[in-house]
């Protein structure tokens, strides 16, 4: 594979808003072909950077399906995870097994509720949290009683989830979980 390489400058400007006093912001302009190569023409023109602490990446930003496809053609496991308020599907999960990644979309503009609320690129983290804060808490009076009348043998939120559906006593929420193979 060719890489082709080409010198840049950013470009530093005050930032604006509710920015903090003497904050700047960054700008980088990039070659229209690249742009054009990547995709990334379009209307939309949201990318995916990543900071390793030595360099910045930038990447289209993959649709839930080839997210899905992609992961599945490299033999992952993978979870699909519907998030629900009602008959209404308010988030789509693919959870990568294997590489501990996920990516999401909501389905609708009610940030209260989605899976992670605003955040457009959730981590492994977040969806440990987000299936912890639909259980009983790990802290509950009576827990070995309570998992031992669902079948569960240790606290593992996906397993109560699995039992549950994630239903909560204070909400219409509740989730369908499925391997994908």
């Amino acid at each position: 594979m060719r890489v082709e390489k080409r010198m840049g400058k950013i470009t530093a400007s005050k930032a604006g808003g509710t920015a903090a006093r003497g904050s700047k912001t960054y700008k980088l302009s990039l070659p229209s072909a690249w742009v054009s190569e990547l995709g990334l023409s379009g209307e939309d023109g949201r990318v995916v950077l990543s900071f390793d602490g030595e360099s910045i990446t930038l990447r289209p930003r993959e649709s839930m399906e080839q997210y899905r496809k992609g992961r599945l053609s490299r033999g992952h496991g993978l979870m699909e995870i519907r998030y629900y308020d009602g008959n209404e599907l308010c988030t789509l999960i693919y959870a990568d097994k294997t590489e501990k990644d996920i990516r999401a979309e909501n389905y609708t503009e009610d940030f209260v509720k989605t899976a992670f609320g605003r955040k457009e690129l959730p981590t492994w983290a977040d969806l440990g949290e987000f299936l912890e804060e639909r259980c009983v808490p790990r802290d509950r009076a009576g827990l070995r009683e309570y998992l031992e009348a669902l079948g569960v043998e240790e606290y593992d939120p996906l397993a109560v989830i699995l039992k549950t559906k994630g239903r909560m006593a204070e909400d219409d929420q509740w989730m369908e979980v499925r391997d994908i193979k």
